[in-house]
């Protein structure tokens, strides 16, 4: 099995007496970069799958259309 490049990269850090001090110090944002990446990495697999696979075949008489987004503001 195949570690992905961020654990490697992950590990020399916690090999050196700086690297753990700051993988100490930053626990949290490296957790949550990995767990983004690997997401990333999910989603761009699955999309690739998707493009793949023909539009047509899946739903013929579905329509995309744009979804109005909410500015933030309230109407008054």
């Amino acid at each position: 099995m195949r570690l992905p490049r961020l654990s490697t990269v992950l590990g020399g850090l916690l090999l050196s007496r700086r690297g753990r001090a700051f993988a100490g110090r930053h626990a949290g944002k490296l957790a949550f970069a990995t767990l983004a990446f690997e997401l990333w990495q999910k989603h761009q697999t699955q999309q690739s799958g998707a493009a793949s696979k023909s539009a047509s075949a899946t739903r013929p008489t579905a329509r995309h259309h744009a979804r109005s987004r909410w500015s933030g503001r309230s109407r008054r």
